[in-house]
């Protein structure tokens, strides 16, 4: 198989790195254009030393802006990667349940406008995905298809708002360029390690626990009834790589979740267990809890983004049956989450008192 020449946006973050890894150890890139802004150098070439012993692969890091016409590139570059350039993957993207309004348009929207603009300027381009997240249906209920793109009357967050108004720019040019649309769910660090960059997502009810622990008894937050959509990197990884190069994967949208979801109920009990043993006792309403984080001293001794207790009582659900039909062939399967909480735990543990990997919480 011939290897192709990659254009990755949000270079160093989580899921870049993971895919740039991935893209070098199947032997896919003869060359990987990593766009970083310049406030990251320093830890771009970090990223890049890591991912040099994984291949002989050319990784070349380009400073930029994605909210910039031309991705605020060197005009040099922008010729270089327009000649050069197969696949363009965009991750750029503000990835904060609490992110402001007007951050969140910049670089969410406009940002993925201006990509959408530079990928028609490709000459060679084989592939654009872009990375939605499933959690673009806000508060809708009941079964949630891949092939929709429908408004919901509410967001919890301008995150899950400004990723909806991105996805519909990419979407609309569907007739025009060769897209694949990925909408992971809440995307874990990997199952087998635990290892992950950032706490947050199920990692902050970690905080929680490690905060209480001195308790003897911890309570529910709310009923708990809801399904809570966690998936490991290595899967959205993976599928992604695979639908973002099989001819299976153009022009689709697809949601990368776990299949069958655990209730929000059952990853508390099953994360408190695995850190504390100890078993949850009582429930604390959760329009209580959410008033006691309107308390920024309360969000920040718990490390715990009020945000976050919206994802406890989604009424939504994830149909992933066009992913799994497509990936069957490739024989990737998400894991189900009861096998990875052991790792998760294990790793955070080991990790907690390193400040790199919180979330800052205003």
């Amino acid at each position: 198989m011939e290897k192709g020449v990659y254009l990755i946006t949000g270079f160093p973050g989580f899921l870049s790195l993971n895919i740039v890894a991935e893209l070098l150890k199947q032997d896919k890139a003869s060359k990987v254009y990593l766009l970083h802004l310049g406030s990251m150098k320093k830890q771009a070439e970090e990223g890049v030393r890591k991912l040099k012993t994984a291949s002989e692969g050319e990784l070349i890091l380009v400073e930029g802006d994605i909210t910039r016409p031309g991705l605020d590139m060197e005009k040099e570059k922008i010729i270089e990667i327009q000649e050069e350039v197969d696949y363009v993957w965009h991750l750029a993207a503000i990835y904060d349940l609490a992110v402001p309004r007007d951050l969140a348009q910049r670089v969410n929207v406009e940002g993925t406008r201006q990509v959408n603009d530079f990928c028609q300027t490709l000459r060679h381009l084989k592939r654009y995905v872009y990375f939605s997240t499933a959690f673009i249906a806000g508060a809708r209920e009941g079964e949630l298809m891949e092939d929709e793109l429908i408004r919901p009357e509410r967001f919890h967050n301008f995150y899950e708002e400004t990723k909806f108004d991105a996805e519909v720019l990419v979407d609309d040019l569907k007739d025009r360029l060769p897209i694949t649309i990925i909408r992971p769910g809440i995307v874990k660090g990997n199952s087998d390690t635990g290892e992950t960059v950032k706490f947050d997502g199920p990692y902050f009810l970690m905080n929680m626990f490690k905060r209480l622990s001195f308790l003897p008894w911890i309570p529910f937050l709310g009923e708990g009834t809801s399904y809570i959509n966690i998936v490991p990197v290595e899967y959205v990884v993976r599928a992604a790589i695979y639908l973002g190069h099989d001819e299976v994967g153009h022009g689709k949208t697809y949601h990368l979740t776990d299949p069958a979801p655990l209730t929000v109920k059952e990853v508390y009990g099953k994360i408190l267990w695995q850190m504390l043993r100890k078993k949850p006792k009582g429930s604390i309403p959760l329009s209580l809890s959410n008033w006691a984080l309107g308390f920024r001293f309360v969000r920040r001794y718990l490390r715990v983004e009020r945000e976050a207790l919206d994802y406890f009582t989604l009424q939504g659900k994830f149909d992933c049956q066009q992913a799994r039909g497509d990936l069957e062939g490739a024989s990737i399967h998400c894991p189900s989450l009861s096998s990875q909480i052991d790792k998760m735990v294990e790793f955070y543990l080991e990790n907690s008192s390193n400040e790199r990997l919180h979330v800052k919480i205003d």
